[in-house]
């Protein structure tokens, strides 16, 4: 008894290593959903009674599901569009004025085949930036690379940034599926901004998409950038192919901030 107690763990300890010993190789070769679950898996093989052809189509089955998985992860991390309200979460009542086709058209990303772009405008809180993560949310989901950056966070990154760094940086900024800026108007730059932001539109005019959200009119963007003689320049090359939407109405964000002052009233 006590020698087949032994012969039994002896077995599945041998079994155990060979089973990390492949798990290590497959590793080893680059697969990485089948090594997390390879017991599993060989179970379900062995119980289905998987012939080889079978077992290769779920390995490749499994790994592409991964790869999939990770690659979504990945352009989820670097696109930089983080938390967000959906859309279904969007009021479209609320604004005085919204063009709901022109917005709902850009969900459907067909302007980036076309590379046009979308340039939101309106006053703080109506939810111009709620809508370009959302987009840009949806060009991850459908295999585009994305980077959602403030303009503020853009210019700042180009500043700091060696000549050589400058221009890796561009290239980047150039290249990206979709790039978004956001915020533009909301803080003054100098000339030397308004130029590094007429280089990157410059790069991605009639190549790739840009999304821009502002709260200025495009006639008081020589305040955004006093002193920058490459303003009507930029403009023209952002808006050359580009649909442009205007919302106006009162902030939804202060809208919610007077109906939670009032709900805590009522609770005292």
């Amino acid at each position: 008894m006590m020698n087949s107690l032994a012969g039994a763990k002896t077995k599945k300890k041998l079994v155990m290593t060979m089973s990390n010993s492949l798990s290590g190789q497959l590793r080893q070769i680059g697969l990485c959903a089948v090594p997390a679950q390879l017991d599993d898996f060989l179970a379900r093989a062995t119980k289905a009674r998987w012939s080889p052809h079978q077992v290769l189509e779920e390995v490749a089955r499994a790994e592409m599901a991964e790869r999939s998985r990770r690659s979504l992860e990945r352009r989820l991390r670097l696109s930089g569009v983080k938390h967000f309200k959906p859309m279904a979460d969007f009021d479209w009542a609320w604004p005085t004025q919204i063009e709901r086709n022109i917005i709902e058209r850009a969900l459907t990303l067909d302007f980036l085949g076309e590379a046009r772009n979308l340039v939101l405008m309106g006053g703080n809180g109506l939810g111009k930036t709620m809508i370009a993560q959302n987009i840009c949310h949806q060009a991850v989901l459908a295999g585009h690379s994305v980077l959602f950056r403030s303009a503020a966070a853009l210019l700042e990154e180009l500043h700091r940034q060696t000549p050589e760094g400058r221009h890796r940086k561009l290239r980047t900024y150039a290249n990206v599926g979709l790039l978004c800026v956001d915020e533009v108007g909301y803080l003054s730059f100098d000339d030397k901004s308004a130029d590094l932001l007429y280089e990157v539109i410059n790069r991605r005019y009639e190549r790739k998409s840009v999304i821009l959200t502002t709260n200025r009119p495009f006639k008081e963007w020589n305040e955004v950038f006093p002193n920058a003689a490459c303003i009507v320049t930029l403009l023209d090359r952002l808006l050359h192919h580009a649909d442009v939407t205007v919302i106006e109405g009162d902030s939804y964000r202060v809208r919610e901030s007077e109906q939670e002052t009032a709900a805590r009233r009522r609770k005292k």
